[in-house]
């Protein structure tokens, strides 16, 4: 389940087929899902040593995509993600509309290139290309063990000693 398209699932709920509760439950774990997927993608082309191919080249542009995201003001996002999910619902609608495979993949093909070729934004993706240029970057897992030693050990540890161990 991809939750860009399961949005058009609105259209059942128009029409009174899908509840409220049914529509949103259906977007939460769509969204949860992708974003665990997007995550551990990001996570294993990392481990696979993805990013320093070419003699690291595919990590510094990582890195520069993920921070061009994180850059765009709300209102440039916003209107980029709109007209991103109208082709990728688009993209949708016709593949419904093919009897084949082949049918399909030409459906889905030119609404997606032009997605991509305009440089609009997709949650999902994002979800994907912004841990990327994370762990590109190289600071990600050094940072999280930080905090791990900071609040587990500095402060939980210190307060366990202090409070919380057996005394003798």
């Amino acid at each position: 389940e991809l939750f860009t398209g399961n949005l058009l699932l609105v259209m059942g709920w128009a029409d009174r087929k899908i509840a409220t509760v049914a529509l949103l439950r259906n977007w939460g774990v769509a969204y949860v899902g992708n974003l665990a997927g997007a995550v551990a993608m990001a996570v294993l082309a990392y481990w696979s040593g993805y990013m320093d191919l070419g003699s690291g080249a595919v990590g510094a542009t990582a890195i520069k995509i993920a921070a061009a995201k994180v850059e765009l003001d709300f209102t440039t996002a916003f209107v980029r993600g709109l007209l991103c999910n109208t082709l990728v619902c688009l993209a949708v609608w016709l593949c419904f509309a093919a009897h084949d495979v082949i049918g399909k993949i030409f459906a889905i093909l030119f609404p997606i290139t032009a997605f991509v070729a305009l440089g609009f934004e997709h949650s999902i993706a994002n979800m994907f290309f912004i841990p990327a240029g994370m762990l590109a970057a190289g600071n990600v897992v050094p940072v999280t063990l930080g905090n791990m030693a900071g609040g587990g050990l500095f402060v939980a540890g210190t307060y366990y000693l202090v409070y919380l161990r057996p005394h003798s």
